[in-house]
């Protein structure tokens, strides 16, 4: 019998695009995560290694029977899969991993998903399909996965929701630079494929027009496009940032994804009825061609394997979700729009592996503990991460820039730390007890006595007092400061950031990192620490509010 065998993960040398990947070989080093990668069956993992171990059992291990084919994992709810997608993509990188969420909206509420989970749910279902279907086959995301099969994350909640087909949803269709193009017959275009009309675009699943100039932010795309026409050829397609309007790339062509999952003659009629009367509005139904609806596995690739991530959340979301619909629709009408919770139950029972957090009748298990050093200062951090490497761990670090990683590198006193794929041929094996720096950003981290690992995120490692994470203020005072957009900001202000504590707003910021530009927010703390914040991460800053016009001494990094 032919053994698959893992394709090495590729490697770049620009230090912003290290890899986790590497990593997941550990498990190849248990025989139970061999056997359960190969054979499949039923484990249990502790919650905080759950993401490691996902992504070990489909790309870690020689043999594993999904190496090589698209995946589906199954978490409880829309937050559990949002949140193992974005582990999966720090532990998986390069290869694909899409979130596929649950619609947002009932179907009984008439009312269409927003135009942001319609990107997500459209970009993840055409992975799948395209996943079956010849290389060059498909379309700009097909494009985009066609090096390596996708890993799709679905909540069971997205399971039991119906998909319509395909074919009923508005056409794609991709600008390209030179193509003709008529504003008006572009802006109806747009419209009947559930983009809104504004006067400045901020959001997916919007335009503008200006002039001779057309705002998209395509529903499945991480970023806005700018037309530029000459008259009726388009001159230019440029990326741009919705907070600074400042260009952050060209592009030759660019594909503009449905908004919405229906084209518009389905939709209307759903839309109309949505204002209508209670007692005169018709079941949605009879409004929906629900002939052509399907259950998402159904439309998955033949050879697709599934994972279930967290059993013991299923149960629990589907009976609630089921119940909700049973509320609003007759037993026969839901069976239309949605899967029952049983069909669901024993479409997962076919999984090749099945995950639980809760120790039970298992014969395979995987314990870790928590990685949460929560040191006050590198000087107290490093005896912890001595010990650990003098314990026989192989102890890796993940910080979320390689500045801050390579400032704590050079003060480390006893201990010295490689980065990974560097200082050696095949540098990213970790063989002996070591200690190892990247770049990752990961929620959680592990220490896994087994295999004889840890995994600890910066944020993990140190752990500041509240006073220095609130500059002092207290919880009215943070929620004053609240920003509701860069706009908010001065060049000059006093901010919090939750994670490192107080800093002063030095401007923005675009910078190319991971092949990926982008704008930043420009932070000093004290001394010459400085923090590049994207502009997407707004949230975790607010403004410093205090009495009167002073403030505390700005935060140090790292603690120190």
């Amino acid at each position: 019998m032919a053994v698959a065998r893992r394709t090495p993960a590729a490697h770049s040398g620009a230090p912003t695009t290290m890899s986790l990947r590497p990593l997941l070989s550990l498990l190849d080093q248990d025989p139970n995560g061999v056997a359960l990668a190969r054979d499949g069956g039923r484990a249990f993992v502790s919650l905080s290694m759950r993401p490691f171990m996902v992504g070990a059992l489909l790309d870690g291990v020689d043999g594993a029977a999904a190496l090589g084919r698209p995946a589906i994992v199954v978490a409880g709810d829309d937050r559990q899969a949002r949140d193992l997608a974005a582990d999966l993509k720090a532990w998986l990188h390069p290869r694909p991993v899409r979130f596929y969420p649950s619609r947002g909206v009932a179907y009984e509420s008439h009312l269409s998903p927003p135009p942001h989970l319609v990107g997500l749910r459209v970009a993840a279902l055409d992975s799948m399909i395209a996943a079956a279907q010849p290389v060059g086959s498909g379309g700009a995301v097909a494009t985009a996965d066609a090096g390596e099969p996708p890993v799709v994350v679905v909540s069971a909640v997205a399971l039991s929701e119906k998909v319509p087909d395909p074919a009923l949803r508005p056409q794609s269709h991709v600008l390209r630079v030179g193509d003709l193009m008529d504003l008006e017959e572009e802006a109806t275009a747009l419209v009947a494929m559930g983009y809104e009309r504004v006067d400045q675009v901020e959001d997916r699943g919007q335009f503008a027009i200006r002039g001779g100039i057309l705002d998209v932010y395509p529903a499945t795309e991480d970023r806005a496009v700018r037309v530029d026409l000459f008259d009726i050829e388009i001159e230019s397609l440029r990326f741009f940032s919705t907070f600074t309007q400042r260009s952050l790339g060209e592009t030759q062509a660019i594909e503009i994804a449905p908004a919405a999952e229906l084209a518009l003659e389905h939709r209307e009629g759903a839309e109309e009825a949505g204002v209508a009367d209670e007692d005169d509005r018709p079941d949605i139904s009879e409004l929906l061609p629900v002939d052509r609806f399907h259950a998402f596995l159904d439309l998955a690739p033949a050879d697709v394997v599934l994972l279930v991530a967290a059993e013991e959340e299923i149960a629990p979301a589907l009976a609630d979700h089921w119940q909700d619909v049973c509320a609003a629709f007759h037993d026969e009408e839901a069976h239309n729009l949605y899967v029952p919770p049983k069909a669901i139950a024993a479409a997962l029972s076919e999984a090749h592996i099945t995950l639980s957090s809760i120790s039970g009748d298992q014969a395979m298990q995987f314990r870790a503990q928590a990685a949460d050093v929560a040191a006050r200062s590198l000087k107290d951090a490093e005896p912890e991460l001595e010990k650990l490497v003098r314990g026989g761990y192989r102890t890796v670090v993940s910080w979320p820039r390689r500045g801050e990683g390579e400032r704590a590198a050079y003060n480390l006193a006893r201990l010295k730390a490689r980065w990974i794929g560097e200082s050696e041929p095949g540098g990213n094996r970790l063989v002996e007890p070591e200690l190892v720096f990247t770049t990752a950003s990961l929620r959680d981290g592990f220490v896994a006595a087994g295999i004889r690992v840890a995994i600890i995120p910066e944020h993990r490692l140190f752990r500041r007092k509240r006073a220095e994470r609130t500059g002092g203020q207290s919880a009215n005072q943070r929620r004053r400061g609240a920003l509701r957009s860069f706009a908010d900001l001065r060049t000059g202000d006093i901010v919090v950031h939750e994670d490192h504590g107080l800093a002063r707003f030095a401007g923005f910021e675009t910078k190319t990192v991971g092949g990926v530009t982008r704008d930043y927010l420009e932070l000093e703390f004290a001394g010459t620490d400085r923090v590049f914040q994207p502009v997407d991460q707004l949230a975790k800053i607010s403004r410093y509010v205090g009495a009167g016009g002073n403030h505390p001494p700005l935060s140090k990094l790292g603690g120190k």
